[in-house]
């Protein structure tokens, strides 16, 4: 078994990619679905982005970073996916966070902490969220993947404002 590395600072460019998650969970949300979006960023350029499709797809696995990861093991061999960043405006589940892992990508960055949605959501039937964090998961595997975050708490939770009520 591998463990990830320890948590790393955001840089600006971290944050700036993470912002345009956040923007793409503004959409999901906007389109009918849960308020989630992620991004896959290659050599400094967004080329993927997903959002949540939960409720318009009828499909429980439709979280922003599944979704991602479909599009991206179509779209780039291993070599891409290894150097490629996933942003998240939320924090991997269980679920996305195995998908991340199998696909390849060598990097994760979320914004709201999974423990942070737990806080907003409450016991919500629609997100029942696990108390998993995606660095205990991927510390199961046998390579590394870098994580960082939470971090925007603020920004991050604004998506999900009234939403969960």
């Amino acid at each position: 078994m591998t463990t990830t590395t320890a948590p790393a600072v955001p840089t600006a460019e971290d944050e700036a990619f993470l912002r345009a998650a956040i923007a793409a969970a503004a959409a999901a949300r906007a389109g009918g679905n849960h308020p989630f979006g992620a991004l896959l960023v290659l050599d400094g350029e967004v080329v993927l982005e997903a959002g949540n499709t939960v409720v318009t797809e009828r499909d429980a696995t439709g979280h922003a970073e599944t979704n991602l990861v479909r599009l991206a093991t179509r779209a780039y061999g291993p070599e891409d996916l290894a150097r490629a960043t996933l942003y998240t405006s939320t924090e991997p589940c269980a679920m996305c966070t195995g998908a991340v892992y199998w696909s390849g990508i060598g990097r994760v960055a979320y914004a709201l902490g999974e423990d942070e949605l737990l806080a907003l959501t409450g016991a919500n039937p629609e997100n029942p969220t696990m108390a998993l964090p995606c660095r205990e998961v991927l510390a199961r595997g046998q390579r590394a993947v870098d994580v960082v975050g939470p971090c925007l708490h603020a920004e991050a939770a604004r998506v999900h404002a009234g939403f969960w009520d």
